[in-house]
């Protein structure tokens, strides 16, 4: 069985600064996609955080895009979670895609 998270809000990029919007970082895409997931599941932070053996600081840091999470650590949230690692990636990717194709969009509408 695959599953899919929708996101409700798109992912946005956590930096500001001045001129043309900041490409959105894998880690943020990454921590956007495991939130939407562990939303999606009904699951808080404490319980997948406790299921994955991380801490649920560390855990938030990672779904806010600030930390950058190892292949064994995003394994383990993604078992938690009963994902597979390639949805979590696919689902990043795509929040990735669908920024660049809106700031395309917005580009080609000036």
């Amino acid at each position: 069985m695959v599953t899919t998270a929708v996101l409700h809000t798109p992912i946005t990029p956590s930096r500001t600064t001045s001129g043309p919007a900041p490409e959105l970082l894998l880690r943020e895409a990454l921590g956007g996609a495991l939130r939407a997931f562990r939303a999606d599941k009904g699951i808080t932070l404490r319980e997948l955080a406790e299921a994955a053996r991380v801490s649920p600081g560390y855990l938030s840091e990672l779904e806010r895009g600030r930390k950058e999470v190892s292949s064994e650590l995003l394994a383990s949230v993604c078992h938690a979670l009963d994902t597979s690692v390639a949805d979590v990636l696919i689902e990043a990717a795509g929040s990735m895609a669908l920024q660049s194709v809106a700031e395309e969009l917005a580009h080609e509408a000036m």
